[in-house]
């Protein structure tokens, strides 16, 4: 359930109001394009400047307008481990799929204290859980060996969403985790070479803009077509690289806006790009044939 091109979906906004009918529209679009799972909620969602009511919403929204086409991974994830049992436990009561739980950011727990963090989470709730490590956002590392004892102790803690940077760190957790255990990429540039060590897939930024091209290069991966593959990898790098010039999810929140896809407003104190960004974002996505 947990493989392939997965979206961090957008939360789109309309007069700082979520914009419910363009979400429903951009499940819509994902689901076309060959994405096999979306996550609302999770950073590139905007899911810090959300209200609980709004953050439990969307994930309503994107579960019933995917009508069980594809798995929806909420993203639940806080630095209160309170918070996030409560956003977990509301995901499930709405039938979501699976919950993507980042390591609590600001805090910066000992690694003692991220194995009780999700350990309580999981407990929780019956549902699959995917950790979410990603340090540079969070000040924190979840160490291979903490996931490999989540992964043991723990039976619904099912996979890690790898943004450390480090392949051999993602090596590591595939090498010390159970064989099932699900090793996804949180980052667009290392979705193929994260394939090449074990990986299943990745849970996207650039989906939300080239859902088919991310759902393609998996699949010529699996199906053992290095070569396409790789091209499609080379074809998107340019563009990937772009989409984080400045912090997500400004720029892909601006590039759907451009291909008006929906609204690119996000909400304070992310802000508008930088005019020489936008600049470079233009011509990306022209350069990629997104925009005339």
């Amino acid at each position: 359930m947990f493989n392939g091109s997965i979206v961090a979906i957008v939360t789109p906004f309309k007069n700082g109001q979520v914009d419910e009918a363009k979400l429903k529209e951009l499940v819509e679009f994902q689901i076309k394009n060959g994405t096999s799972g979306i996550v609302p909620c999770g950073t590139t969602g905007e899911s810090p400047t959300l209200s609980t009511a709004e953050h439990e919403r969307v994930i309503e929204i994107c579960i019933k307008a995917a009508k069980k086409r594809v798995a929806i991974i909420a993203g639940t994830g806080s630095n209160s481990t309170d918070e996030a049992i409560h956003l977990t436990k509301n995901a499930a009561a709405a039938g979501a799929n699976g919950a993507l739980i980042v390591s609590p950011y600001y805090n910066k727990p000992t690694q003692k204290g991220l194995y009780l963090h999700f350990k309580a989470i999981a407990d929780s709730v019956d549902i699959p859980i995917i950790l979410y490590n990603i340090a540079g956002r969070t000040g924190v590392n979840i160490e291979p060996a903490t996931i490999a004892k989540l992964a043991t102790d723990c039976k619904n803690i099912v996979g890690v969403k790898e943004a450390s940077g480090s392949l051999e760190q993602m090596a590591t957790i595939k090498l010390m985790c159970p064989k099932d255990f699900i090793l996804l990429s949180g980052d667009d540039a290392l979705t193929l070479p994260l394939l090449a060590i074990g990986g299943v897939g990745v849970i996207s930024v650039a989906a939300n803009i080239i859902p088919a091209d991310v759902a393609k290069m998996i699949k010529h991966f699996e199906a053992g077509n290095l070569k396409k593959a790789q091209e499609l990898h080379y074809k998107m790098l340019p563009l990937v690289k772009t989409l984080f010039i400045e912090t997500n999810p400004i720029p892909v929140k601006t590039a759907v806006g451009l291909m008006g896809l929906c609204s690119g407003d996000v909400r304070l104190p992310l802000c508008a790009m930088a005019e020489e960004n936008l600049k470079k974002l233009r011509v990306a996505l022209k350069t990629y044939g997104l925009l005339g």
